[in-house]
């Protein structure tokens, strides 16, 4: 009798040890590889570019470098800001390098343009730093997530403070591409919801040097508020030459997508005092102080919002290879959904079937030069905004995958 349950207890022991990883476990090509596919060198490069980089490859080895006993790999590229160049790119790693995900992307158009590969390939795609709201909007698929941002959650949270300070006419300076149409779209509906009117708009194409003929258009509206629908270099252009023409003493400045990085570029004394949304402040608390601290060890700079959220978004793809027992695309997108999401970046957080992951969002104020303590402190807290106040409604989204 004691052989017999001697050997019970032997075969419990082996099967409990055999459910703790998945038996069906499916690494294709033994080995889990993700493409960086960011700006590297052009006007996103600070927000994004080679910190995007440091920031998977710091998940990577958080994670310990293996999942499911297979090791990760990392390959980036840069797309140059050219849909074309950054579809080929992803279509090389797909057919013949053998990538499982492609992440960061920094420019909506060039996301778009991937994103029907992926669906093609049956792969997965993690947006970080491409903000169009219809990439988890009409362009939703299984194969993709939107983990930081989109341009309805900034343009949301920016107009609706500005709102309850007074502000009713808005003036559009808009970068000419699918981010900045998304951008401005979703500021000037949220316009209309507050009562607000839309006093004019002025485009400029990416990556502009000269803004006065833009910025005397908008001045010469009077509008309340001239709002910036750009980021990266044409936000801090915009932003300079804005102060240099005495705007800000007459005209409020918004800025709906600016980040740590580029108020360093601007330099306290011309951002002071704007109001922003962001996902993440690198001085928030503890945890997000101990990830700023590694990361700026590498790269001699603090975390955009970006950054740190494809960190988190890659730290969670892996996990949920881990529990699913597969680098499958679309298996691995719906695992993400089904787990808990809570870390130094998400915070109340749940990753909706359209694939936007729903988190806290931050209302902030830019820091005068006499706040500040020094390099990168920059913004203060005014407000939390709840994540299901910040997004769209599943009612609001154009999205065929929500249940309305």
């Amino acid at each position: 009798m004691r052989s017999t349950y001697g050997w019970i207890a032997a075969s419990a022991a082996i099967l409990s040890v055999a459910f703790a990883t998945p038996s069906h476990a499916q690494i294709s090509d033994d080995m889990v590889k993700i493409g960086v596919l960011t700006d590297q060198a052009g006007l996103y490069a600070d927000a994004a570019g080679p910190g995007a980089v440091e920031a998977v490859r710091m998940a990577i080895a958080d994670f310990g470098g293996k999942v499911l006993g297979k090791p990760i790999a990392m390959v980036d590229a840069d797309h140059q800001n050219k849909a074309d160049v950054g579809a080929g790119i992803a279509r090389r790693w797909y057919e013949q390098e053998n990538v499982d995900v492609i992440v960061d992307f920094a420019n909506s158009a060039v996301a778009f343009a991937v994103l029907e590969l992926t669906k093609q390939k049956n792969k997965a795609m993690l947006v970080s730093s491409a903000g169009s709201s219809d990439l988890t909007g009409k362009g939703c698929s299984p194969n993709s997530v939107q983990w930081t941002y989109n341009t309805y959650a900034l343009a949301n949270s920016t107009v609706r403070a500005l709102a309850k300070s007074g502000a009713k006419s808005w003036y559009f300076v808009t970068v000419d591409y699918a981010f900045g149409h998304a951008l401005r779209n979703d500021a000037a509906r949220t316009v209309e919801k507050v009562g607000g009117t839309i006093a004019g708009e002025v485009r400029h194409p990416l990556n502009s040097m000269d803004f006065s003929s833009y910025l005397l258009q908008a001045q010469s509206s009077k509008a309340d508020v001239i709002a910036f629908a750009n980021t990266g270099g044409d936000l801090a252009n915009s932003i300079r030459q804005a102060q240099e023409f005495g705007m800000a003493q007459k005209q409020k400045l918004a800025a709906f997508l600016m980040q740590t990085s580029d108020i360093h570029a601007i330099g306290l004394q011309a951002a002071q005092g704007l109001q922003l949304a962001t996902a993440f402040y690198w001085d928030l608390d503890d945890k997000t102080r101990d990830f700023a601290a590694r990361f700026m060890e590498k790269t001699k700079k603090r975390p955009t919002m970006v950054q740190a959220g494809l960190y988190s978004a890659v730290m969670n793809y892996l996990k949920a290879i881990e529990k699913s027992g597969t680098d499958d695309g679309p298996k691995v997108i719906a695992q993400m959904k089904d787990m808990p999401i809570d870390d130094f970046f998400a915070r109340n957080a749940f990753l909706r079937e359209d694939g936007q992951l729903i988190h806290d969002m931050y209302l902030v104020q830019v820091k005068s030069p006499a706040e500040s303590k020094g390099a990168w402190d920059y913004e203060k807290l005014v407000q939390v905004i709840p994540g299901k106040e910040a997004f769209a409604t599943p009612e609001e989204s154009a999205c065929p995958l929500l249940e309305k």
